[in-house]
């Protein structure tokens, strides 16, 4: 079963302002393409090939960096374009807001911890929003395309809902070398609503 790169819910230039056209473009086709590639590469004709990507990534035990790199990459990526929108922004409501008041105290410190998790974490990697195993949030980052499904990962094991690229790749040529403002603009297209069916999915 190969992956396929999945098609964006919304067109290149419709996160304007806050993420430019030239970089959704190149980071859909070329980037996420090239993850996909190698992905379905390193699995053709091994007994990985008839896994989804979920499994795929909880079986991989960091020493198959084809597997790693690529299928983190891809799953990423897969999971990134859906948490943005056009339309994306505001503050979550129900289910959500509710356990984002018990496990941070408010929508802001959430905020404030996810941003510091993004821009902090050295080098390439990604910061994430995470269901653990006991249903609460957890706010975590990992490096390069590593993922919370991993068991091997920095994070807690738990199920991405929420994840946020910080390759440079992500946003240098709008942003340059000022993360912390990639940071900010991102919370202006977050789609909550995504977010939410994730999180409630993922209890």
């Amino acid at each position: 079963m190969a992956f396929t790169l999945p098609d964006l819910p919304y067109g290149y230039g419709d996160l304007e302002p806050y993420i430019d056209t030239c970089t959704m473009l190149i980071h859909h086709t070329k980037h996420h393409a090239g993850y996909t590639n190698n992905v379905n590469k390193a699995i053709a004709g091994t007994p990985m090939d008839d896994m989804s990507i979920e499994d795929l990534l909880a079986a991989c035990d960091g020493s198959n960096t084809a597997v790693r790199n690529n299928g983190g990459g891809y799953y990423n990526h897969s999971l990134f374009w859906t948490i943005m929108s056009p339309n994306g922004g505001g503050t979550p409501t129900g289910n959500l807001a509710e356990a984002m008041n018990s496990a941070f105290g408010s929508f802001e410190s959430f905020k404030d911890r996810f941003s510091t998790a993004a821009k902090t974490r050295f080098g390439s990697g990604w910061a994430w929003l995470i269901v653990n195993g006991e249903g609460s949030l957890e706010v975590c980052s990992t490096p390069n395309q590593d993922n919370p499904l991993m068991s091997f990962a920095e994070c807690s094991n738990g199920t991405p809902i929420l994840g946020l690229d910080v390759w440079e790749h992500a946003y240098y040529l709008r942003y340059q070398n000022r993360r912390p403002a990639y940071v900010e603009n991102f919370f202006n297209v977050v789609n909550w609503g995504e977010v939410a069916r994730r999180f409630n999915a993922a209890r």
